[in-house]
């Protein structure tokens, strides 16, 4: 069943430690079809590509990109979008591309008492999110981001992953 707004999700996985989770690949295409259809951005014929790594891999991407050297669970690294509206019949449009570390989202998910797949599901929503324009770097901008979040999220049958938290982020 297709969506006319949902991007087409494209998942790599270079890392074998993500064999251990067969169904991570459909979390992920779940998790991005529920953030394109609650959101009022035109993603129809866009393309996201997400890369399953594991810690080393997104060490390097972390220390290259934004120069901090360790790793992290989901970077995210906008599509420079092209001049000029978009037209049918034009190369698809990339969003841009996401990449997730196994072993760092497992240890938060297993020390916040989190199944492994709505952690999953809320690192590619927050993923997708960056690439169309959300950010965190002031409070009222993480605000309405974890909104944002949580709402998806519950679309998909997910509790609030900031409830513990009290909004911080």
């Amino acid at each position: 069943m297709s969506h006319p707004n949902l991007p087409t999700t494209e998942i790599l996985v270079v890392a074998d430690c993500w064999q251990s989770e067969p169904d991570a690949e459909a979390v992920i295409q779940r998790a991005v079809a529920a953030a394109a259809a609650s959101v009022d951005e035109d993603v129809a014929e866009a393309e996201v590509a997400v890369m399953l790594t594991d810690d080393a891999g997104i060490r390097t991407l972390n220390s290259n990109w934004r120069g901090i050297d360790k790793p992290t669970n989901v970077l995210s690294f906008p599509a420079l979008q092209p001049e000029g509206e978009w037209k049918p019949g034009d190369a698809p449009r990339m969003l841009g591309d996401i990449a997730i570390a196994f072993e760092t989202m497992r240890r938060e998910a297993d020390e916040e008492h989190k199944p492994f797949d709505h952690h999953l599901s809320h690192l590619a929503v927050h993923g997708f999110l960056h690439l169309i324009g959300y950010d965190h770097e002031n409070d009222d901008d993480a605000e309405e981001m974890e909104a944002l979040e949580t709402e998806i999220l519950a679309h998909l049958g997910i509790p609030d992953p900031y409830a513990d938290r009290a909004g911080t982020h």
